[in-house]
């Protein structure tokens, strides 16, 4: 039996008071002898950008400035000419950073340490004259933005995710697309040789991992309520409790950051690439919604009858008609349309039906109050922030054009090209996102997919580049 190691997780700060959360914050700082805090925000690939301050520095700035370049920057690090030449100046203004108090939480596995997740401030001129406020390039601010049109029509949302994800081995200097599982922490030497759906066994052998992990996400508030074997080798999915779309999408944004650390600490790799190996399922990040009347409560998708209402038939409706131009979020680089092109339990179209798990958005059995959409879609690589923006939007979208959903929907993108194609050039989403993310982002992701039609073997660059940072 192998010794793993023993890791220490923090214990969570008190739940903030509304309206009182900065102070509280400053106060649990010198409480728990925080010396350090962390200043992050998502950039549009959900890389975690930010800056780390001594305690004693961040409680005079209330925040911290970086250059507007974490905008402008691949998932690789790429800078691409054509931002810089028409979308983002080369001076790199700053941007400002400002702490969502109600985030303030523990850094579970760094001692002393606190973190906070942060809007963005400011703004800059483009090379072509254009002001920009820096707030259309973050993720965050366009879910927050999304959010405030439902609360201005009398709604809110309750979204849960599953997450799915796989534990591999990490890759040797010359590891080309070979991606054994990862060995057990209790026996090195074993390794899972097939896939073993729902296995209590092979979950098991990775219980000290998925016990600091839950520790972890206990501390920074992270509602997971379950894990369990997927559907391909050393295939996991973790479960998510109902919550804001806002904090779930800062949940899953920490999740995936604090899994692949644990597991790293553990000697081995987790990670989100939608499609680590050529044969067998890939690994999807599927939404369940439902919809309140925020006066009274009563859940939106279901009719005084207790049936399917019409704002549920309608909000899939708008999700179909704007399925295609949205891939490229949700399908963020080449490799995620592997998932598609070999669909094992991933659609190919924007279908939907009830309790149907082979079509893109479902309908669970459930009764009146528990009415929901699980849209099961996006893969595990996508950014939990716009993908959430594009599909509440899209469903009020259909709600506010009374739609009717098609059982003949088009086929989604089958490339990032294609996809890419249909996010510019589509009037919706530029007038949803703004023309600077819309083209920003394109930018980014078309750089990144000419790197990986460089290199000799598509999946060894999504191995090599992505592998920790999907």
């Amino acid at each position: 039996m192998s010794a793993y190691p023993t890791i220490t997780v923090a214990e969570p700060f008190p739940a903030p008071h509304a309206g009182h959360a900065e102070n509280e914050a400053l106060r649990v700082c010198q409480l728990r002898d925080i010396r350090t805090v962390e200043c992050a925000l998502s950039d549009l690939a959900s890389v975690a950008r930010g800056k780390i301050q001594t305690t004693a520095e961040f409680s005079e700035q209330r925040g911290t400035r970086l250059p507007s370049i974490i905008f402008g920057t691949t998932v690789v690090g790429g800078e691409p000419r054509s931002v810089y030449e028409d979308l983002i100046p080369c001076t790199y203004p700053d941007v400002a950073l400002t702490p969502d108090w109600a985030t303030f939480a523990p850094d579970p596995l760094i001692a002393h340490r606190a973190t906070v997740l942060c809007d963005v401030g400011g703004g800059f001129t483009t090379p072509k004259g254009i002001a920009v406020e820096a707030a259309a390039l973050s993720p965050r601010s366009i879910l927050k933005r999304v959010l405030k049109r439902l609360d201005e029509r009398g709604l809110a949302a309750l979204v849960a995710p599953e997450l799915e994800f796989f534990l591999v081995a990490i890759p040797g200097a010359r590891h080309g697309t070979s991606l054994p599982p990862a060995p057990s922490p209790f026996h090195p030497n074993v390794r899972e040789s097939f896939i073993d759906i729902f296995s209590l066994e092979r979950t098991s052998a990775f219980e000290p991992f998925f016990t600091t992990l839950f520790a972890a996400c206990r501390a920074q508030r992270i509602p997971v309520t379950g894990f369990s074997h997927e559907a391909a080798a050393s295939q996991y999915e973790v479960n998510f409790a109902p919550a804001a779309p806002l904090a779930q999408a800062d949940a899953v944004f920490r999740f995936k950051r604090l899994a692949r650390d644990v597991a790293l600490r553990y000697g081995f790799a987790a990670t989100f690439l939608a499609k680590p190996y050529v044969e067998g399922p890939g690994s999807g990040m599927h939404w369940h919604m439902s919809m309140q009347h925020r006066d009274s409560g009563r859940n939106v998708f279901s009719g005084a009858d207790g049936a399917a209402s019409a704002e549920l038939l309608a909000f899939v409706a708008g999700m179909q008609r704007h399925a295609l131009a949205t891939t490229a979020l949700i399908a963020p680089y080449q490799n995620s349309y592997m998932r598609f092109q070999k669909h094992e339990a991933a659609p190919a179209a924007a279908s939907w039906g009830q309790d149907d798990r082979s079509v893109a958005f479902r309908i669970p059995v459930s009764n009146a109050a528990n009415r929901r959409i699980e849209n099961r879609l996006p893969g595990a690589d996508a950014n939990p922030y716009l993908l959430l923006a594009s599909m509440i939007a899209a469903g009020l979208d259909g709600m506010e054009h009374q739609l009717s959903p098609t059982a003949e929907p088009d086929p989604l993108p089958l490339s990032l090209d294609a996809a890419l194609q249909a996010f510019r050039h589509d009037d919706w989403t530029r007038a949803l996102f703004g023309a600077q993310f819309v083209d920003t982002y394109a930018a980014l992701k078309g750089h990144e997919l000419a790197q990986r039609e460089q290199a000799p073997s598509g999946l060894e660059w999504d191995i090599a580049n992505l592998l920790h940072h999907a």
